[in-house]
């Protein structure tokens, strides 16, 4: 069975940093792309970054700049570093992979 699991959020202060974990389990494969995502309550889900099984990236969203998507390339595990946090950054953070969903991630930035 297959699943997708997010780790690393927490509380942060202003202008601090984390690191989120994917790790996607039960595939026989290498997933294609793996993706970060967030979503606030009654937002609609907003995208963020994505990276290929070979290392291509692609970031966009509100933390563009301040974040960047790596990638085990052995594993299925992605990983999003974020910096330069905000307030407005507290959400649910999700990962994506290969069509299922992880159950997300809470960061919270505030002093």
């Amino acid at each position: 069975q297959v699943q997708v699991v997010e780790s690393g959020g927490g509380l942060v202060q202003p202008g601090g940093s984390l690191r989120l974990t994917c790790t996607a389990s039960g595939f026989s494969y290498n997933v294609a792309v793996m993706g970060w995502y967030r979503q606030a309550p009654g937002q609609q889900r907003e995208f963020l970054a994505a990276i290929t099984r070979t290392g291509q990236s692609n970031m966009d969203g509100p933390g563009k700049g301040r974040s960047f998507i790596t990638r085990d390339g052995a594993e299925n595990t992605a990983y999003l570093q974020m910096n330069s946090l905000e307030p407005e950054d507290t959400t649910v953070y999700y990962c994506h992979a290969d069509s299922t969903w992880g159950q997300g991630t809470q960061v919270t930035v505030s002093s």
